[in-house]
């Protein structure tokens, strides 16, 4: 009778008990060494299969630590400009906390925001003409939009920098479900923001924004 190796397999699996029966066997059995030419005992290879999974559990958890550290200092600037939007008293402060806190500890480049259908200075660069194109693609976010290009085309809001820029994220500005602005952030690193990346803080940022604007422009 001729048996396939899952066979083999499937059959240890359904007799763990098998090696207490046959013990001798595990001092009979060698196998290749996985990280050299000459053939070792079970015993071994499962030692060195453990010494392994170790390195790698070793690995995850690093990178997880490393992620916590991450997430810990973004929730702190984040509570940072949440308390500084929240002592600003008008419109105007609101726009220097935003630039000054998302261009200095956060180190985004590039900021900009403009709005619609809110009152304001029609000569201030935040109120200048948007495109329709651009509302309707911002109003059309469910999540704010991280990538190489977007359809708001707002390189041009960064002034003679924005040619140098390469990644984007546009965060739509609402007031529950009326969207009256967008957050456009700019960076001249391809990878700072990219379609996979997780957008929570980005989310936060422009919930934090959206409320002090409607606090102070439509209050």
């Amino acid at each position: 009778m001729n048996f396939a190796a899952k066979d083999v397999a499937q059959y240890l699996k359904d007799h763990p008990d098998f090696f207490n029966q046959y013990a001798e066997l595990l001092a009979q059995i060698s196998i290749p060494d996985p990280h050299g030419g000459r053939a070792v005992s079970i015993t071994e290879r499962q030692i060195g299969a453990l010494r392994d999974q170790v390195r790698r559990l070793e690995g995850k958890l690093a990178e997880l630590l490393r992620f916590g550290e991450e997430n810990d200092v973004l929730s702190t600037k984040t509570h940072r400009l949440a308390v500084a939007l929240a002592r600003s008293g008008d419109s105007a402060s609101v726009f220097l906390v935003l630039y000054a806190h998302l261009g200095g500890s956060f180190a985004i480049p590039h900021v900009a925001v403009r709005l619609w259908d809110m009152p304001g200075d029609p000569e201030a660069l935040e109120f200048l003409p948007v495109s329709a194109e651009a509302k309707a693609y911002v109003k059309g976010l469910k999540r704010p939009y991280c990538g190489a290009g977007s359809g708001a085309d707002v390189e041009d809001w960064f002034g003679e920098d924005g040619q140098e820029v390469r990644s984007l994220a546009i965060v739509p500005l609402r007031d529950e479900e009326n969207t009256f602005g967008l957050l456009a952030l700019g960076s001249e690193e391809l990878e700072r923001f990219y379609p996979e990346m997780g957008t929570l803080y980005l989310e936060r940022i422009g919930e934090l924004a959206s409320a002090a604007l409607m606090r102070t422009l439509a209050g």
